[in-house]
């Protein structure tokens, strides 16, 4: 019996880059490709797609003296600003934990790192959610017909600027088996690019002029009601 060949996996973007300006309200894209070479063998994809990461601190609630006060604030590493992970079926009854893990692939796979442990861990996670930015999607991949798949990701407008990696895994008989990575940029353009690059630049002008700006705002507000 001839060898069959190894299973191989393609998979693109629709929009690599999106711009974001001053009517920017989110943006979707879709992810498209093509199992080859599965010879019959169920195949599971997954697509996870993770933002930057950014600086987060939480605080926990303590009692003291009978009260609920927060402590401390903790500082959490290794969250990204945006996590999605997209799959044609539960995570769960394609591969086990540690070979989820293993791939990246969903939220119990995030490498967040908080002093305060597992519970820490859990309400970054938590808030994330709340704010649509952490999710889960089991029918995100759909399979439209023999080996070809496509994925469609909503990002928020709250998902932050930056470099995104969009990892598609293609998963048999509860193994991750091969994946193909693409680069995702969010950036802001026009206006909003040259305000962000001056704030993060020189944050001290920056502040002075929101100061100036809101001090003749409140100047003409003023004068206009003295005419009134």
């Amino acid at each position: 019996m001839a060898d069959l060949p190894p299973v191989q996996l393609a998979a693109d973007l629709t929009n690599a880059n999106i711009e974001v300006n001053a009517g920017y309200s989110g943006a979707s894209i879709s992810v498209f490709g093509a199992v080859f070479g599965a010879s019959g063998t169920p195949s599971d994809v997954v697509v996870v797609v993770r933002g930057p990461d950014q600086p987060l601190s939480i605080a926990r609630r303590e009692r003291r003296a009978g009260l609920w006060l927060n402590g401390g604030p903790q500082k959490v590493e290794g969250a990204p600003g945006f996590h999605l992970t997209a799959s044609n079926r539960d995570l769960e009854r394609i591969a086990g934990p540690g070979v989820l893990r293993a791939a990246g692939a969903g939220l119990g796979s995030l490498p967040v790192s908080t002093p305060g442990g597992g519970d820490f861990t859990r309400a970054v996670v938590r808030l994330k959610q709340g704010e649509g930015l952490y999710a889960e999607d089991p029918a995100g991949v759909d399979f439209v017909d023999r080996g070809l798949f496509r994925a469609r990701i909503e990002l928020p407008v709250s998902a932050p600027v930056g470099r995104y990696r969009v990892d598609v895994i293609l998963f048999q008989g509860g193994q991750a088996v091969t994946r193909r990575s693409r680069e995702l940029t969010i950036e802001k353009v026009g206006i909003e690019r040259l305000i962000s690059g001056f704030a993060h630049q020189r944050p001290w002008a920056y502040g002075m002029v929101c100061v100036l700006i809101a001090l003749a705002a409140g100047w003409a507000a003023s004068a206009a009601f003295r005419r009134v």
